[in-house]
């Protein structure tokens, strides 16, 4: 019998993962194995011909897959990221570029208001426009028992989920035009929520209420609000979570698929709410979770 390859638990790496450690933010280079983003996998089909994206949170992982198929759908990319993401930063733009797209670095952090509305500013000069808005930065942290969350770390949490998508929205949307898209990077957390994830989870919910409430104010102009919300995805926010060995290798091994998904396996519903193909969605969040519910 021939080889099912179109089989969804075995068509990707999903786990058991490797034993290993990083500091936030995490580093493509040092997550092992390597995520897969779509290098060699993702085909455009020019949905997005002529249109500007701006990706908070573009260097790796989801934002990188997104940028990847975003430009070989016809879209010139924009992407913000840490300048400790320098290098992966790069890593993206090369491969926007190598479709033949533009591609802009802006590094700085989006928990910075006047660095937040500026990227926005910046993305328009450089593309000529803005009709994406792509709110994917995030930050996250493993929690052993509420008593000991620490103030610091959730503030972080916070201010990069909820304040710096927020400075970001806030500066792009007064100029979007009929037809732009505003997408956020959600969570099966928002429904979902884990103990050792208690703020993070927080800040997906109060997305999601974002997500519903601005839908309903740009619908008018012609403006669609979604959410996408990820279940477990193998990019290098895992290994610095600060989770250990036993919950870094089940990672994902608990939905119905059996395994975690890969970034590349996102893109297609971000190309989908970027693009006309939806245009009568709007308010939306679209589950990619392996199996899980919301």
């Amino acid at each position: 019998m021939a080889e099912n390859t179109s089989d969804p638990r075995t068509l990707h790496t999903g786990g058991p993962f490797p034993p290993q450690q990083q500091d936030q933010p995490g580093l493509t280079d040092e997550t092992r194995p390597t995520p897969d983003h779509g290098e060699s996998s993702y085909v455009g089909h020019g949905r997005l011909e002529g249109r500007r994206a701006l990706i908070t949170g573009g260097d790796s992982g989801i934002g990188r897959a997104v940028a990847i198929a975003f430009a070989r759908e016809g879209a010139d990319v924009a992407i913000v990221h840490m300048t400790e993401e320098q290098e992966d930063a790069d890593a993206t733009l090369e491969q926007v570029r190598a479709a033949g797209r533009k591609g802009v670095s802006l590094a700085g952090d989006v928990r910075e208001e006047s660095f937040a509305s500026d990227a926005v500013s910046r993305t328009r000069r450089e593309l000529g426009g803005l009709d994406i808005l792509v709110l994917n930065a995030a930050y996250q942290h493993d929690i052993d028992g509420f008593e000991s969350l620490r103030t610091e770390d959730m503030r972080r949490v916070f201010e990069t989920n909820l304040f710096g998508l927020l400075y970001s929205a806030r500066a792009a949307f007064p100029e979007l035009e009929a037809g732009a898209s505003i997408i956020v990077t959600a969570s099966i957390q928002a429904y979902n929520p884990s103990p050792g994830l208690i703020d993070y989870a927080m800040t997906k919910a109060a997305q999601v209420a974002f997500v519903k409430a601005l839908a309903e104010e740009a619908g008018p102009k012609g403006i669609r609000v979604n959410a996408v919300a990820p279940g477990p995805i193998w990019t290098p926010l895992i290994p610095a979570t600060g989770w250990d060995a036993e919950k870094l290798a089940s990672f994902g091994q608990d939905t119905p698929l059996g395994r975690a998904g890969q970034p590349a396996e996102l893109a297609g519903a971000y190309v989908y709410l970027a693009s006309n193909e939806s245009s009568y969605v709007s308010g939306a969040v679209l589950p990619v979770t392996g199996g899980k519910h919301l």
